[in-house]
């Protein structure tokens, strides 16, 4: 008996190792919808006062107007450059690689567009603009202009490919456009793709964001602190020394203050308008870039290397 004993056990074990199989314990840790890694943006407001902020590893958030934050479900982990809403339920994101999302539920679920038209050198998409009857702008890398006129569902070029960046696109009264990019560029044009005119603004840095508070008047942002201001629809530009010197990389109109705001880097931004402005710092302890400004209620909410809400003297970081 004693010597047969080792043998029972042995084949005891082979046993349990090749029919018993372990059982997980416990449940699986869901990831916070916000990390500390995550850098965004594109930032968008919902009728019902919600706020969608596009970023890294393909996510966009859920800011509820009572503050929950929740991730919602994407198909593409490429990096988000920017969101649109055109109203509740129609939504659009575009970003890295020439990805293009779209959403029908108020973005419940979201769908990656198939045959958006490609670059062979580069593709990253840098901005997305919407206008009424399901219009929607996308301009990026090696002269992407591309249009949709069916809520993102199918997409076209404007203009042929070439070498420069477009950073932003403004779509005013009528179908006219207003194009920004590298080297200073400024380009006017129309919805069909027609009627192109190259304007010199006088200056070669790079533009990277304008905003028009209405069918004149506008800014443009850009490096080493550039703002340009036009009062003739992007026909000529002024330059305006708002102070700052740092990159800026957007700019958005305060109409309840009448004021521009523009933001960049190290937290630095100005406010103003015409020959009067003034200039501080988000927070000296914190000094993190920003991509997006979006005015709601009487505040601005600022995405880039974090994200939060400004109200004019305190900067509220949305924490994690």
């Amino acid at each position: 008996m004693m010597a047969i004993l080792p043998w029972v056990i042995i084949a005891a074990l082979l046993w349990a190792g090749l029919f018993i199989r372990p059982q997980p314990v416990g449940s699986t840790i869901e990831p916070a919808p916000l990390e500390n890694r995550d850098q965004f943006y594109g930032l968008a407001r919902l009728p019902n006062g919600d706020l969608l902020a596009s970023g890294s590893y393909g996510k966009i958030l859920l800011i509820a107007a009572n503050g929950a934050v929740s991730r919602l479900p994407t198909p593409s982990r490429n990096t988000l450059q920017d969101i649109a809403a055109w109203d509740a339920s129609h939504l659009v994101a575009v970003g890295n690689d020439g990805v293009i999302l779209r959403s029908g539920d108020g973005g419940q679920s979201w769908q990656q567009v198939e045959d958006v038209p490609r670059s062979a050198v580069a593709n990253k998409l840098n901005r997305v603009r919407v206008a009424a009857d399901g219009v929607a702008i996308a301009t990026g890398e090696m002269g992407a202009l591309l249009i949709s006129r069916d809520f993102a569902q199918s997409w076209q070029r404007l203009r042929e490919e070439e070498d420069v960046a477009w950073n932003d696109v403004a779509i005013l009264d009528g179908g006219r456009l207003v194009l920004v990019g590298e080297f200073g560029r400024v380009m006017l044009g129309n919805l069909n793709g027609q009627d192109w005119q190259e304007v010199d603004a006088g200056i070669a840095t790079s533009l990277m964001a304008l905003n028009f508070r209405d069918a004149q008047n506008g800014m443009a942002v850009g490096l080493e602190g550039t703002v340009l201001q036009t009062r003739d629809g992007g026909q000529s530009w002024q330059a305006v020394d708002v102070g700052l010197h740092d990159h800026l990389f957007d700019v958005a109109w305060l109409a309840p203050q009448q004021r521009w705001f523009v933001t960049g880097a190290l937290g630095r931004w100005a406010s103003g308008e015409g020959s009067a402005w003034h200039r501080g710092i988000l927070d000296e302890r914190d000094l993190s870039w920003h991509v997006r400004a979006l005015p709601v209620a009487g505040s601005l909410w600022l995405a880039g290397a974090d994200i939060g809400q400004w109200d004019g003297t305190r900067w509220s970081r949305l924490q994690p």
